[in-house]
């Protein structure tokens, strides 16, 4: 096997990962909750995005030179199926389809702001873990 068939069986098996993972932290939640709002994403792309955050900022600052082919296998593998852009402008629109302006709204307020500020507090959270 080649390195880079040995490579994208990493990134696979990452991305089966995630999807699994994504499959349970959104029904957890969706029972917990309830589904009158897509909650479920809106929690795994908020993690999703703390997660993404601080391997960023480790990968940036060097604390991860180690270990270079973990960007691709947990970025883009685990997280990239774990979270989910297509989910959540499938369930927007079908908030918009059926009416639902002000929680179609909500949710792209909310997904936008929220996954930001997640993303710079996992890099902020990172640089309190390696205390820089």
């Amino acid at each position: 096997m080649t390195q880079i068939a040995a490579f994208m069986g990493f990134v696979a098996m990452g991305s089966a990962l995630g999807g699994m993972a994504r499959y349970a932290v959104s029904g957890l939640v969706v029972r917990l909750i309830s589904e009158t709002f897509p909650w479920g994403t809106l929690v795994v792309n908020v993690s999703g995005a703390f997660a993404a955050g601080c391997l960023g900022w480790l990968v940036v600052n060097g604390h991860l030179a180690d270990w270079p082919d973990l960007w691709p296998v947990v970025v883009t593998g685990f997280l990239g199926s774990y979270t989910t852009v297509s989910s959540f402008s499938l369930q927007t629109l079908a908030l918009m389809r059926d009416g639902e302006w002000w929680r179609a709204g909500g949710n792209v307020v909310l997904s936008l702001s929220l996954c930001l500020g997640a993303a710079v507090a996992g890099g902020l959270a990172a640089s309190a873990a390696v205390g820089q």
